[in-house]
């Protein structure tokens, strides 16, 4: 009889015991002149003794508007090193940050800053066509006519400072630079007492799910989930203070700030930042340009850079490392990044925001072939186990819901104990909704989602297996599939995909390629042709908009 799937990370690697303020206190005092924050677009430079300068100024400053130990302040804005500073600044001041989507609009700015009543908010003016403070203004009209500091508003009955980042405040509101001088000897003396009450078990962060099957939730994480996350990820990447990470991915996902700057910061390594949104050409030149050593990003920004017509001029060469993560990774693009990229070190990490995120991730001694067609092995100090509809610990080598336990499992949804006790059982177990396989070594490789598994006539299609069958194919740049309503069969199984750049196909080639190597079930029943796929803007594909799509085109 096999082995049941159960892992657990047994590590000689101790637990941090670190704040997020702590954490960067002890940092900056081990490395005070290496550097610590790049952002390219605000010619901005700072070392770690200038980076701990500016986070412990904007705290202070913070805590001298009126803030306390608790509250919760927004940040709605694109990558930016504000981004960076407050994210370090806020828990700091013991103050709970909250992700906001940079591109939610006015609802859903209503709903995030309600749902967790935000006491504070900082956002740009604008980004592209995002007008921040207009959408603002339109939800809160009172904000023109009040003292900054003294927001009264209808809408957003919990909102009462407003900061924005720009030297000029608009009306109402402070400006970041404001803020960050009211962080005086004074005030960060007072700042240093109160970080004395912090603990590590304290909320720190809360951030949205993406609401794809109703309101989003604020999963809400402390200092013990993110920091240790990070160090353990940094750990599995092999950083030092060497490094140097380009994170063209976003900050309000755990992908940008957890995998990305705190996995940096617990190893006093750089934050390389392209710009404030995803660019190809920004983000290879400041590979470049700053030698950095690692790339985070999604698969489609990984085929993005491989297939851009530029790429061929960069002098990739000082990447060694980075994280392919946030959707399923194609095999055939994990290899061109390894040869083409030389990312010889590049690993996979798995993870959901709830679990801060990650919960497993490849290394650098897993043979090549581990890390395409798995998601590596059980992070330290964390357990997981795969479940059957019957909460039954299925054998190694079959498919069950994932699980997981541990220091990463996060307090809760924000005031929502109901949705809370759906996600976490009684024993603390965060069950993932993922559908995964573990092997008799422990590599976990994820098949798909429970409710994106496609059920055809009794049988059981996990569409990542077409998926990656499917990008064997010489003509096939990109594929999601998906399954669609069927009188007959319940379900059928469609295929979306991304030709090549001057490649022509067809559904009966498509499907003709398939019944040669997959089972007839397995094959598409229909085939479409797309230039895109509808995503979040952390580059997750969102299927339930591709079947809406379908069954109206269908007529299902």
């Amino acid at each position: 009889m096999r082995a049941p799937s159960y892992v657990q990370g047994v590590s000689s690697q101790r637990l941090l015991g670190d704040t997020v303020g702590s954490l960067l206190d002890r940092i900056a005092a081990m490395h005070p002149e290496r550097p610590a924050l790049v952002v390219r677009s605000q010619q901005v430079r700072l070392s770690y003794r200038q980076f701990h300068a500016d986070v412990e100024r904007v705290a202070a400053g913070l805590l001298a508007l009126g803030l306390k130990r608790g509250d919760r302040i927004g940040i709605w804005a694109p990558n930016r090193a504000e981004w960076v500073v407050l994210q370090f600044a806020a828990p700091k001041a013991g103050l709970i940050l909250v992700n906001i989507n940079p591109a939610y609009r006015v609802h859903e700015l209503e709903f995030a800053l309600n749902k967790v009543r935000c006491k504070a908010l900082v956002l740009p003016r604008r980004f592209k066509s995002s007008h921040y403070l207009d959408m603002l203004n339109e939800l809160a009209p009172e904000l023109a006519g009040s003292p900054p500091g003294q927001l009264a508003s209808v809408r957003l009955p919990a909102l009462r400072d407003v900061i924005v980042l720009d030297d000029a405040p608009a009306p109402g509101t402070h400006a970041w630079s404001e803020v960050a001088a009211r962080g005086d000897a004074q005030a960060i003396d007072h700042l240093h007492t109160m970080e004395c009450e912090l603990s590590f078990d304290d909320p720190v962060n809360i951030q949205f799910t993406s609401g794809t099957t109703g309101a989003p939730k604020g999963a809400t994480l402390t200092h013990h989930n993110i920091v240790n996350n990070g160090y353990f990820i940094g750990e599995a990447m092999r950083l030092t203070e060497q490094d140097r990470l380009c994170i063209p991915v976003p900050f309000y996902h755990c992908f940008g700030m957890v995998l990305g700057n705190l996995a940096c910061v617990t190893h006093g390594a750089c934050m390389v930042i392209p710009g404030e949104g995803f660019d190809v050409l920004a983000t290879l030149e400041a590979v470049q340009e700053e030698r950095c050593t690692g790339l985070h990003g999604v698969p489609t920004m990984f085929i993005a850079e491989l297939e851009h017509p530029e790429f061929r001029r960069f002098d990739l060469g000082s990447l060694r490392t980075g994280i392919m993560a946030g959707s399923p990774c194609p095999i055939e693009v994990m290899r061109r990044v390894v040869s083409e990229m030389h990312m010889s070190e590049v690993t996979i990490a798995y993870g959901m925001t709830e679990t801060s995120p990650v919960s497993f991730q490849t290394t650098p001694d897993d043979p090549l072939e581990r890390r395409v067609d798995s998601v590596g092995r059980i992070h330290p100090h964390l357990e997981v186990k795969l479940v059957d509809e019957q909460g039954r610990i299925v054998p190694r080598g079959a498919t069950g819901e994932l699980c997981t336990r541990g220091y990463s499992v996060m307090l809760g949804y924000w005031e929502d104990d109901v949705r809370t006790r759906e996600a976490i059982d009684e024993a603390r177990w965060m069950h993932t909704g993922d559908l995964a396989v573990i092997d008799d070594d422990g590599y976990c490789t994820i098949v798909g989602r429970l409710k994106d598994m496609i059920i055809r006539g009794g049988e059981n299609v996990y569409p990542r297996e077409i998926e990656e069958f499917l990008y064997s194919h010489p003509k096939v740049q990109d594929v999601q599939v998906f399954g669609v309503p069927d009188p007959k069969f319940g379900e059928q199984v469609c295929a979306w995909i991304r030709l090549r750049e001057g490649c022509e196909s067809s559904e009966a080639e498509i499907q003709s390629y398939c019944r040669h190597h997959l089972a007839y079930f397995k094959v598409p029943h229909y085939v479409r042709f797309v230039d895109a796929f509808p995503m979040t803007v952390t580059g997750k594909v969102q299927k339930y908009l591709m079947r809406e799509a379908m069954a109206e085109e269908l007529l299902l």
